[in-house]
């Protein structure tokens, strides 16, 4: 077990005044179960109750007053209904529906009990199958481990401060770089990550990939009733992976045989599963923000290390002596897709890229960070000779100031002038930054954002 950045926002939410009970999202393996069980040490009592057994799901299932029901799972507990500072977790609450209406007399009835909620399969039953009581719960998403996180686990707790201050001494950046890029081979699965840190050894890893991977497989069936639907999604989990950070197209996806409307389904229901994100392009340089549903999307997977495993490029990118083979192309992209994500615990939260909206264009940004009522490009892009065209191409249809480039030099800047004489700053950001822009803009002296 190792420190999860969540651990803050449970704490903050267990201050609320008007706190809600909490629901959990997260794809399967991103360590709900074991970070509420961390933040459990937080209080005096702790009731643990997984609806997969039996007795538990009977607690709920009976048709009882919310009293009787809460007498039960002290009782459970062997505990009194008035112990002070209590945490109630239920878990794999989508095995009764009744659990999941419960909820809103916590909240009307009991505020002073703190209680969350969280299941392996809710994603991809919400919606059909489970609705939670609307104003009554409040949602926090959990997303794989990020790069401090990472950092945490293998003891470099140190280094990890310094990221998330903005302030790693230019003499260990090559040092920092090389973390980096193995946190990029292994990923940020939790199960991973921990194997790791315990036995420093990435090819053991294989059979933990292999085991998080069988699970996804076997859980076709939970995602999808109908059997072409559940081939389609079959397929895209055993060849899809080679697509990550690519924009991809339904009807000729991998040349496979399956109608356009059967691949594009297959996909909303993995994403309603949080194992993958379709992001579709903007193509407006300013607010308001309106993803394109016309345009292909970009296709990102829930976890870096898994696109490598199941893609067959750890080998290639473990013994790699030339570091520049692997921040270019993909995986760079997609790693840092992965660290805009795990940087916040808002559900619902979209990556977002551009696109120029001209015939034969092929002008893309690789991100576009939303911060305030500004829209800031971001290119991935790691070699000093790395062109910046659609950068530049964003930024004269822009009115922003800056422009951002992450890549594995220095902390550097320039000032570019666009065409009609207007300036802008480039300011080129370590990779290992990746998951805390926010704080680097609020430090930006000369930002004018």
């Amino acid at each position: 077990m190792f420190k999860r950045l969540a651990l803050n926002y449970l704490r903050k939410w267990a201050q609320k005044e008007e706190r809600k009970p909490l629901v959990l999202r997260g794809a399967r393996q991103v360590g709900k179960t074991t970070l509420v069980k961390m933040f459990a040490d937080d209080f005096d009592h702790y009731i643990y109750l997984n609806l997969e057994e039996a007795d538990n799901a009977k607690l709920f299932a009976a048709d009882s007053t919310f009293d009787d029901l809460l007498a039960g799972i002290f009782f459970r507990a062997n505990l009194t209904a008035d112990s002070h500072r209590t945490l109630i977790f239920i878990d794999e609450i989508q095995n009764e529906p009744k659990a999941v209406q419960a909820l809103r007399y916590f909240y009307e009835r009991r505020p002073d009990l703190y209680v969350i909620a969280a299941g392996s399969l809710l994603e991809s039953l919400m919606g059909r199958h489970i609705s939670f009581p609307v104003g009554r719960v409040e949602y926090m998403a959990l997303h794989p481990c990020t790069f401090t996180e990472f950092l945490s686990a293998i003891g470099e707790e140190a280094l990890a401060c310094q990221i998330e201050k903005i302030a790693v001494p230019q003499s260990l950046h090559s040092y920092t770089l090389e973390l980096f890029k193995k946190y990029m081979i292994i990923g940020g699965l939790p199960e991973v990550v921990a194997n790791y840190a315990q036995h420093r050894d990435m090819v053991r890893l294989n059979g933990v990939f292999n085991s998080l991977l069988s699970g996804y497989r076997d859980d076709v069936e939970k995602y999808a009733d109908k059997p072409r639907e559940q081939d389609t999604i079959r397929y895209i989990l055993n060849y899809g992976w080679t697509s990550a950070a690519h924009r991809i197209q339904f009807a000729k996806f991998t040349n496979t045989s399956f109608k356009s409307a059967d691949v594009s389904n297959a996909f909303r229901t993995l994403e309603k599963a949080l194992l993958l994100e379709l992001v579709y392009p903007l193509t407006s340089t300013s607010f308001p923000i309106l993803p394109d549903l016309k345009k292909s999307p970009k296709l990102f997977w829930l976890d870096t290390g898994l696109v490598n495993y199941v893609a067959g490029m750890q080998e290639e990118l473990l013994f790699t002596t030339d570091s520049d083979e692997l921040w270019n192309g993909d995986i760079a992209e997609h790693s840092v897709a992965q660290e805009l994500l795990g940087a916040t615990t808002t559900f619902g939260e979209k990556r977002m890229f551009w696109v120029r909206d001209a015939r034969n264009s092929q002008a893309e940004v690789d991100f576009v960070l939303r911060h305030k009522s500004h829209l800031l490009p971001i290119e991935v892009k790691t070699g000093s000779n790395s062109k910046l065209r659609s950068l530049h191409l964003f930024m004269e249809e822009s009115k922003e100031n800056i422009a951002l480039r992450l890549w594995n030099g220095p902390m550097t800047s320039d000032v570019i002038t666009r065409s009609d004489g207007r300036p802008f700053t480039l300011y080129n950001i370590p990779l290992y930054y990746a998951g805390h822009l926010y704080e680097w803009i609020r430090q930006a002296r000369n930002a004018t954002i």
